[in-house]
């Protein structure tokens, strides 16, 4: 006997027939072809058909929000007291510097000095913003604002 492709077989529990559905009384669940009884999926291009229905229900579950949320960056704040803590005497205060020392999270949206807790030490704040009562104990102590 020679070794052949017509003379091979496989093994029993390798090949698996597949289930032919819908062709005639016998496949599936009675005469049905496992669709189930009627409706939508039981006809031809139903299931694809329900995902854009759904669409809009599922659009319609999505919270609504009320109201106006302004996109404009608002400074992070930094009060009198952090500095008097993080800075040495007579050193440039910068939203980048501010960084550095994580103060604030991050430089794109600056930084604004408000009066919080004392001042003590002799500061230059560059490129940052101030509130009036901030800038004026800054000024008080001997420190400058530039920006």
């Amino acid at each position: 006997m020679s070794l052949s492709p017509s003379t091979l077989s496989s093994s029993k529990r390798i090949k698996k027939n597949t289930k032919r559905l819908g062709r005639g009384n016998a496949s599936g669940k009675g005469n049905y072809s496992t669709r189930g009884i009627k409706g939508q999926r039981a006809r031809s291009g139903g299931k694809s058909g329900l995902l854009r229905r759904a669409f809009k229900a599922q659009l319609q579950k999505v919270p609504k929000l009320r109201g106006f949320k302004s996109q404009a960056f608002k400074p992070e704040t930094v009060t009198l007291a952090q500095l008097q803590k993080f800075a040495v005497e007579g050193v440039e205060v910068t939203p980048f510097f501010l960084k550095k020392l994580r103060v604030i999270r991050s430089t794109k949206n600056g930084a604004k000095i408000v009066a919080g807790g004392e001042l003590t030490k002799k500061l230059t704040i560059k490129n940052c913003l101030a509130t009036k009562k901030a800038a004026e104990l800054i000024e008080k102590v001997g420190g400058q604002i530039v920006f």
